[in-house]
């Protein structure tokens, strides 16, 4: 037999599309050599255009497809996304308790590209409260990390960030797709303050699920054996890729192309 590759178990909403959440998690693991496992969070009715309907998926379901998985498969990494609600964020937590060896990057979707709340005020109170202690990388944009941390909307990217190490968070990652600059810039920040910045190209038009690609690409280079800031930089030239690479198969946003280097549009 042969030997199998790094198991990262995903905690994620389903999307028809596959241009976000747990589909669009797998694509990004495999290509990147890794075997996705999923635990469905919420199902959803969403195009490329945004989410029309959420339907959060009870605790009980989640604590069980888990545990069945995890009986059987060993874990690499976790990789959490939507999680629809505060019960299931506390399922997810309790889950994680008994795996604490296991990295765990976190993409605190707050919001769906097109503004549509995927995480009210008591989801994100629970998240604060019950995964950010359990986060080894927390991935989100400068919206989500301010509002996050409570922060005013113009407060200072570094601010929230250092919110978020004090509330248990190992390392944050801050990117900048929504910031008003040339270069998107995204900051890796620890206890200590900025651990590196790296400056990308801005590609014109939406992307939908590019958080959900850089922070599942963050995952799979961890379970490949790479250090925080090793893994941090190799997955956003994979993301980056990805985006350039985009395909718009419908009248919405485009999805990025998880699979480029498959189609001969690897450099």
């Amino acid at each position: 037999m042969a030997k199998s590759p790094p198991i990262v178990v995903v905690f994620a909403a389903s999307d028809p599309t596959a241009g976000a959440g747990l589909q669009a998690d797998l694509l990004a693991l495999s290509a990147l050599a890794c075997h996705g496992a999923t635990v469905v969070t919420a199902l959803t009715v969403q195009d490329t255009h945004g989410v029309h309907r959420v339907q959060p998926l009870d605790a009980e379901w989640i604590e069980q497809q888990a545990r069945a998985l995890l009986a059987d498969l060993p874990v690499a990494v976790f990789k959490l996304g939507v999680l629809a609600s505060a019960a299931n964020v506390a399922a997810v937590a309790r889950i994680l308790a008994e795996h604490p060896h296991a990295p765990v990057v976190f993409d605190p979707v707050l919001a769906s590209g097109r503004g549509e709340v995927l995480a009210n005020d008591e989801v994100r109170a629970a998240m604060c409260a019950r995964l950010l202690p359990r986060t080894t990388v927390l991935t989100p944009n400068s919206v989500e990390v301010r509002r996050l941390a409570g922060d005013a909307e113009t407060a200072p990217l570094a601010q929230s960030a250092r919110r978020l190490i004090s509330l248990g968070a190992r390392y944050v990652l801050v990117t900048g797709t929504h910031e008003a600059t040339r270069d998107v810039v995204n900051t890796l920040y620890d206890a200590s303050g900025v651990v590196r910045e790296d400056r990308w190209p801005r590609l014109a038009g939406g992307f939908h699920g590019s958080g959900c690609t850089l922070a599942s690409a963050i995952a799979a280079q961890l379970a490949r054996g790479l250090d925080v800031p090793a893994a941090v930089r190799a997955a956003q030239d994979y993301a980056w890729r990805t985006l350039e690479a985009a395909f718009r198969p419908g009248s919405g946003q485009s999805i990025p192309d998880r699979l480029y280097a498959l189609r001969g549009l690897a450099p």
